[in-house]
Order: C-alpha cells, then structure tokens, then sequence
C-alpha cells in the first residue's frame, strides 16, 4: 500500500510542476513579446521561480521514498 501512495504521491506533483512550468514559462514568453526592454529582468525572475516549482516535486519524491521504506 505504501508503494502505490508514493506513486500516486510521485505522479501528482510531477504532473502539478509540469503544468505549472508551462504557465510560469507562457507567461514569461508573451511578457518579454509586449516589453522587450525586460527580457534580462523577466528572464531571471521566470528562473527563480521555475526553480521554487522544481523544489516541490523533489520533496515529493523525498517523501514518496520514505513512505515506501516504512
């Protein structure tokens, strides 16, 4: 049982970061399209939160490993 949690643990937040870094990166894309002044501002900031989104699956990941170790 523990394993198939961590599966379901595992596959929503993989699928929930996926999505979310195409909306962060759609939205960057059609910013630096209507100012492209910022592209070196927006580009940053679009990193730094891909980055805080990534972090969200990798702790899934942590706690999907320790629910199938108990």
């Amino acid at each position: 049982m523990g394993a198939l949690a961590a599966g379901i643990a595992a596959f929503g937040a993989t699928v929930g970061a996926g999505f979310a870094n195409g909306m962060v990166i759609t939205k960057t894309v059609e910013s630096m399209a209507r100012q492209p002044e910022m592209i070196g501002e927006l580009r940053t900031t679009m990193f730094i939160g891909v980055g805080l989104i990534e972090a969200i699956p990798i702790l899934a990941i942590v706690v999907s490993f320790l629910v199938m170790n108990k």
